[in-house]
């Protein structure tokens, strides 16, 4: 899974060379150069904020946090901000922030917070896969499309998995047959049919290519 990051700073050489860091170490990161742009996006799907306190606008990190505490209460933010200041530290808790560096810092040392902050807050993501715009909780047996829970019978969600676990392998319905049902099921393979056609319904967004006189393929 990749996790997203908003940075918000308005020195750019610092903040292309921050971006460029995480997303070296893996993030996808969207970047803004003041608080104005920022804060009409904060309802934005990402997994953590980097804010800057100061910013050249009539915008602090201090009002787009608490913009953004308005919808997401339990998103992490990390401030950065060239004061070294108990107060801010101090404000930056009380408003909800998880961290708070003082430039000028390292690039490699915000990475690692932001590694760890990620760890902590998403430790049982790693039991979750994403189909376009589908959350696979493959633990929990549950699938989620913009918050919203999609109802999957015991079948439909084997059947769901066996797709994601082996994107772009063609099966036969003689091999689905066996992987759902078991190699001990005597009946008709027109079953596969219809489960494909139930999960294909329920899941608009799987792109799930019949392959005419064989099977099935998830691409």
């Amino acid at each position: 899974m990749t996790y997203k990051i908003v940075l918000v700073e308005d020195e750019k050489d610092l903040n292309d060379l921050i971006k460029m860091y995480l997303e070296k170490a893996g993030y996808e990161v969207i970047s803004y150069l003041n608080g104005t742009d920022a804060i009409k996006n904060t309802k934005i799907d990402a997994h953590l904020w980097i804010l800057d306190i100061m910013l050249s606008d009539d915008i602090s990190g201090y009002d787009i946090i608490k913009e953004i505490r308005k919808t997401n209460e339990v998103i992490p933010v990390i401030f950065t901000s060239a004061r070294d200041q108990d107060l801010d530290k101090i404000i930056g808790l009380e408003l909800g922030s998880d961290d708070y560096i003082t430039k000028p810092y390292s690039p490699k040392e915000l990475v690692l917070r932001v590694n760890n902050i990620i760890k902590r807050v998403y430790a049982n993501d790693s039991k979750k896969v994403t189909y376009d715009k589908y959350v696979i909780d493959i633990e929990k047996r549950t699938v989620f499309l913009d918050d919203k829970e999609i109802v999957l019978t015991t079948l439909e969600f084997d059947l769901l998995y066996m797709f994601i676990s082996n994107k772009n392998k063609s099966f036969s319905r003689e091999d689905i047959l066996n992987i759902i049902w078991g190699s001990d099921y005597f009946g008709t393979d027109r079953v596969v049919d219809d489960l494909v056609r139930r999960l294909r319904k329920k899941m608009s967004k799987l792109n799930i290519n019949t392959i005419y006189g064989y099977g099935y393929r998830l691409v």
